[in-house]
Order: structure tokens, then C-alpha cells, then sequence
């Protein structure tokens, strides 16, 4: 297995600056209303021109929530009124069927995704109902590494609920916990227990789910080392086959649920390192190998499998193991990754909803990537996912003089090397283990759209916000 990281406090303090997660390259503030409906069809007609067809990965976003977690930037609607969820999946449907016109019925469907939002805002026969649309439309694979994928959340879901589901053909689950602290649960507005939770882990496993993801939250408010340590200690004893511990990022001028949270009840800088050095400690005595950003898994696990092998992928759902595979997005706010464009559709309801009236793809904004954007994506691809830059297998693939194409990149890249976060090498470039945690901070340097803000999109003027990398 890669070696896991090795914690730095001091490096980690020096480093800890805003910057993009890299689920995608360039990253979304880049992407141009000029881009719309046309270019999207342009892209899939050119996509199902490949050799060998492409595979497809299809994220369905469902945007309703019973109750704000404050804490929370995801893009979601909160209502208690079940009738929006039918509602919502009348639209959807138009738009599965304007979707599923673009692509040849020879490209398979191998991973489909549902998140939120709450998912299971829906109820398992209406999930059912989606599923079965889907697969009138497209065709799914019936290979045994087919991924179907739900997140779910504890508090509005049941084990009988969680049965349901794997008969529908669901097999891997993620839930979101944060922390069990009550004290941090009533700072944050998620009150939940872990016997709710327990109850539907065990469920999962009972119904055949092939993996469970758990998601833990490092810099909530009234967050402390020892109320951390005993939900660590819980969940290792759930045994999930993947962890998430995010850093909270407090960006309250573009959360308006953030507004809701003290900002003196924030763990210091200091605090907040201890809670990750905490959390890295306890997982890796458990057993779990880091993946990167972030993300742990056992080492049996398929994630973990596949960066042995070295084909493990990023994108918009997280961490993946279908790297040949192009993304559609379905539903409000979902985000398209098809042959070298990406497609974003409208963050609001009331668009999105407007231009499936019109019998419109709810495109509006995305972007075609140039050779230079292909370039530095399969480079920070294969840096965020194997914690190296493949150097001489990049010269051969673009034709490219590594050194002289990237020359101010590497001068950026200088004092990463100095501070031991990187080894230069002559045919790669890899993350020691002190800088497998500030992956981020390597990727920047190699990212044009920071290094030179004329080259920003024009519908994108000012300066993006970004999460600080710890």
C-alpha cells in the first residue's frame, strides 16, 4: 500500500491557504455562459465518436432537505412538503429522456449516483421509479463492478427503507454523521443518534450493499479533541468500508446556513490541526489506508484497490474507481463531464424547471477544454488520485518538453520542494509523505487560472472563493 501521510503541524500551519478541492480541472468559476445546450450536443455527438465506446457514469441530484445542518454549503432546497419530491421528478423524467437522445445505446451505464440534498427525501417506491426510468432510457451494465450509489441520511430513514433499496439495485451507501458530540449536533442543527445510525449500517449489510461510506466533519463549532476522539472510536466500530473527514470551511457570505453559527464557537487554527492529526492517527492504527483528499478507505476496498493499480479517478461524485467513463449530470445544479467540456445546469429550481418546460437541456454554463486545459487535467488528475505527476509517460502522451512547458510552474513548485512537501524526479514528480495532505497546494502550482487571472473566463471577473486547504 502508498505509505500514509505523515502529519506536520508546522508545514501544515505555513500551507493552510485558500485553494480549489480539484474535483475537476479547470475548476467550476471557470465556466462561461457561452456554453450552453449547443456545445453540450456538439460534445456528446463527438464523445460517441471514440473507437471503443466510452462508458457512462450518471449523477442524479435530488435537492431537498427536511432541515438546514448549518454547517452545510451544498446546493439544497429545505421543505417539509413531501409534494415537491413528485413534483420534481416529473422534470426530471423530461430531462433523463432529452439526456439519454445524446448518446449511442452502445455506451454503457456503470455507475449511477444519487445525492443531495437528502436522496431519501424520496421515498423508496419513488427512487424505484427513478432507477426504472433511467434504465429505460439507458442501458446499465450488467458487470458485477457496476456501481449504484445513494446517500442517505440516518435521521429519515429506516432499515425497511434500506432493504427496499438494495432490491432496487443499490449497493453502496454513504451517510453523513459529522460528529456524534450532542453538544457540537445542537451547534450545528443535526441532531442524530448512533443507534439511528447503526441501525442503518447494519441494514445496508444485511441488504447486500457492497460498501458503506461514513462522513465526518473536522472544525465544527464547540468541537473539541476528546468529544472527537469518542466519535472516531464509534464509528470504528461501525467498521464502514470508506471514511470522509472534511475540514469546515466557515464561508458564511456564501453560506447563508453558516450565518446561523457562531464564529467564536470555531475551534482555533491550532485546535483544528489537533482534530485532523487525531483523526489520521486513529483511522490509520485502524487499518485504513488514506486515499487523498481527505478520504480513507480499508485496503480491500475498491478505492483503495484501485490506486494500487493505478487507475483510481476524481470527479464531481468524489473519489472513483470508473475512470473511463463520461459524466451526466441530471437534476438542478449537476454538472456534466463529457469527452473534454464540462456542462453545469441552473443552480436555481425556477431555471432549471423553465427550460425543461421549453423542452430545453437545462444548460447554463460550462466550458470546451483546450489542449493546454486536457494537459494540466490528466496532470492534476493523476496527482490528486496517485500523489504523483507522471513526468515522462505526460512528455510522451502531449509531445511536450516537461521542464520548458511547465518552467513557471516549477519555479512555483521550488519552495514545496525545499520544505520537503515534494521530490522532483526525472521521470516524475511525487508527494513525500508530509505533502500527501496538501496535495492542493501542489496542484495550484500548476493551475494557469490562478497563476494568471487574465486568463479567467470573462463571465467570471472576480477572484474565486476557495476552501483553505487544512
Amino acid at each position: 500500500m502508498y505509505a500514509n501521510p505523515r502529519f506536520d503541524a508546522a508545514l501544515l500551519r505555513r500551507y493552510d491557504r485558500p485553494g480549489p478541492r480539484y474535483t475537476s480541472y479547470p475548476t467550476a468559476p471557470q465556466f462561461s455562459t457561452a456554453f450552453g445546450e449547443d456545445q453540450l450536443r456538439a460534445a456528446a455527438a463527438a464523445s460517441n465518436g471514440d473507437p471503443i465506446p466510452r462508458r457512462l457514469s450518471l449523477y442524479v441530484h435530488v435537492p431537498f432537505c427536511m432541515s438546514p445542518c448549518f454547517y452545510c454549503g451544498c446546493n439544497r432546497i429545505i421543505t417539509r412538503d413531501l409534494a415537491r419530491g413528485e413534483t420534481y421528478l416529473v422534470r426530471l423524467y423530461r430531462e433523463i429522456a432529452l439526456a439519454a437522445e445524446l448518446f449511442d445505446r452502445d455506451r454503457e451505464v456503470i455507475q449511477l449516483h444519487l445525492g443531495g440534498g437528502t436522496p431519501n427525501f424520496l421515498s423508496p417506491a419513488q427512487l424505484g421509479d427513478l432507477v426504472d426510468t433511467l434504465r429505460s432510457h439507458f442501458r446499465f451494465s450488467d458487470s458485477p463492478h457496476r456501481d449504484l450509489s445513494i446517500e442517505l441520511d440516518p435521521r429519515y430513514t429506516n432499515a425497511r427503507d434500506v432493504l427496499a433499496l438494495g432490491e432496487i439495485g443499490f449497493n453502496r451507501a454513504s451517510f453523513g454523521v459529522q460528529d456524534f458530540d450532542p453538544v457540537v449536533q445542537q451547534a450545528v442543527n443535526r441532531i442524530q443518534s448512533v443507534e439511528e445510525t447503526r441501525a442503518v449500517v447494519d441494514a445496508c449489510r444485511e441488504g447486500g450493499f457492497r460498501s458503506v461510506n461514513v462522513d465526518l466533519i473536522y472544525g465544527l463549532p464547540k468541537q473539541s479533541p476528546g468529544g472527537f476522539a469518542r466519535t472516531l472510536d464509534t464509528v470504528l466500530e461501525m467498521r464502514p468500508d470508506r471514511l470522509a473527514v472534511y475540514s469546515y470551511a466557515h464561508l458564511p457570505e456564501l453560506f447563508k446556513a453558516q450565518k446561523q453559527i457562531n464564529a467564536e464557537d470555531l475551534p482555533d487554527p491550532a485546535t483544528k490541526l489537533s482534530l485532523l492529526q487525531l483523526a489520521i492517527e486513529k483511522l490509520t492504527a485502524a487499518g485504513y489506508a488514506y486515499i487523498g483528499m481527505d478520504h480513507f478507505a480499508l485496503p480491500d476496498d475498491d478505492l483503495a484497490q484501485a490506486q494500487q493499480r493505478g487507475t483510481l479517478h476524481r470527479n464531481f461524485m468524489g473519489y472513483t474507481t470508473h475512470a473511463d467513463s463520461d459524466l451526466v449530470g441530471l437534476g438542478v445544479s449537476a454538472i456534466s463531464h463529457i469527452g473534454d467540456s464540462f456542462s453545469q445546469n441552473p443552480r436555481d429550481l425556477p431555471s432549471w424547471q423553465i427550460a425543461l418546460d421549453e423542452g430545453r437541456l437545462p444548460v447554463f454554463r460550462g466550458m470546451q477544454l483546450d489542449e493546454d486545459d486536457v494537459l494540466r487535467a490528466e496532470l492534476i488528475q493523476q496527482l490528486m488520485c496517485q500523489g504523483e505527476i507522471p513526468v515522462a509517460a505526460l512528455e510522451r502522451r502531449h509531445g511536450i518538453d516537461f521542464a520548458e512547458y511547465f518552467a513557471d510552474a516549477l519555479d512555483r513548485l521550488h519552495p514545496l520542494v525545499e520544505d520537503g512537501l515534494v521530490r522532483v524526479e526525472a521521470e516524475r514528480i511525487a508527494a513525500t509523505t508530509q505533502g500527501r495532505l496538501l496535495l492542493r497546494n501542489i496542484a495550484m502550482c500548476f493551475d494557469r487560472y490562478l497563476d494568471d487571472p487574465s486568463k479567467r473566463r470573462p463571465a467570471e471577473g472576480a477572484a474565486p472563493r476557495f476552501s483553505r486547504a487544512i
